[in-house]
């Protein structure tokens, strides 16, 4: 059985999560929720934890100066079959695997959904494309409106709020007029993207980013074999997430950005091509050599910012901070048009990425064509 922590260990946003426990304790918990906040803030945890306390056979209760609020027990059959569902990704992946299985006319009619428990329905979004799909809502209307199996309510999550139109319009009347046993929670990174009909419709609830100073603290506890130096970078690398900074791999980071910031050097005249070219052939075809490339890239996007950073003055705001010294030479060196046309040039990688091109060639094509531009 997989556990889930207790309200006691969830990490920040401590008014959000008191807001939520107190509707549950009180019954007026909306019956559709936008919850939205960075990658790794705790959104999915947040709300298996809630729908626990919705559905635990015995509703434990804590007092509080504003009214009691709602835990659960973690032991009953309610709260062990919700919490089977926290480790997502692999049951997503064997969902996948499933569907491979299946013939190729009834492939297409599948769409992945993840049910631990009878009475709540996960519904990630649908690879490759990761979008929520029209089946999958289809899904959620045929069986909202049947009574709950075994609880007291239905709950159905949306991990992430990314929906193809087809899905996302129909989803409209549900979220207006849901059942009063059903709750519906979509959670989002960017609420900005989703229809402002489907906004409009939901009770907004937001988890914002934790203090860098905070996380510090927080790996201090968690991570004491890191260095003050490594907690404070990952701090600021995590950009506010609890669940990003404690989930997060040092020591491939490293390694992506010294390959990025070969390509930077290289770009404006501090290496010598060789060095490019050791590095880039590195780069390999296969999904080994994709999430590698995927890696370089985003540490590259982010040494970038810290130079547009450095340029307009708020040295404050840099996430690298190990590299202060070496990015404020850079920032010297460079000016913002060239900043903003390396920004530019790396989306090209990503959508010639997309087009499966050679990965070293487009990483040299890229370093070259910034060597072009004046600093």
């Amino acid at each position: 059985m997989t556990s889930l922590p207790s309200f006691g260990d969830f990490v920040g946003n401590s008014a959000t999560v008191t807001q939520l426990r107190r509707a549950v304790a009180n019954g007026r918990l909306p019956h559709s929720i936008l919850l939205s906040g960075p990658a790794g803030a705790g959104k999915y945890t947040l709300t298996l934890m809630i729908t626990m306390a919705l559905l635990c056979e015995r509703q434990p209760r804590e007092p509080h100066p504003g009214g009691e609020l709602a835990s659960f027990c973690g032991a009953c059959r309610n709260c062990t079959r919700v919490a089977e569902s926290l480790e997502l990704q692999p049951l997503v992946e064997a969902a996948v695997a499933a569907r491979e299985e299946l013939r190729e006319t009834d492939k297409k009619d599948t769409r992945v959904l993840i049910q631990t428990h009878p009475d709540v329905l996960v519904l990630p979004p649908d690879p490759p494309q990761l979008l929520v799909k029209l089946g999958q809502v289809r899904t959620l209307i045929s069986t909202i409106y049947s009574l709950p199996n075994e609880a007291k309510r239905r709950v159905y999550l949306f991990p992430s709020a990314a929906f193809m139109k087809e899905a996302a319009n129909s989803l409209l009347k549900v979220l207006e007029e849901p059942p009063e046993y059903a709750h519906i929670i979509l959670m989002a990174e960017h609420p900005g993207e989703l229809l402002p009909t489907i906004r409009s419709r939901c009770a907004p609830l937001r988890l914002g980013g934790l203090p860098a100073a905070e996380l510090e603290t927080l790996l201090a506890q968690r991570q004491p074999e890191w260095k003050p130096q490594q907690r404070a970078l990952v701090a600021r690398l995590a950009q506010g997430a609890a669940g990003r900074a404690l989930q997060f791999d040092l020591e491939g980071y490293l390694l992506a950005r010294t390959d990025a910031m070969v390509l930077l050097g290289t770009a404006v005249g501090r290496s010598d091509h060789s060095t490019l070219f050791r590095t880039t052939e590195t780069y390999r075809a296969g999904a080994e050599g994709q999430q590698k490339t995927q890696a370089m890239l985003s540490a590259l996007a982010g040494v970038l910012e810290d130079l547009l950073l450095l340029r307009s003055g708020v040295p404050d705001r840099v996430r690298n901070v190990d590299l202060m010294r070496e990015l404020e030479t850079l920032a010297d060196s460079v000016s913002f048009a060239w900043i903003e046309r390396a920004l530019h040039s790396l989306d090209q990688v990503h959508s010639g990425m997309r087009r499966n091109l050679l990965r070293s060639l487009s990483l040299d094509a890229f370093t070259e064509s910034l060597a072009d531009i004046p600093v």
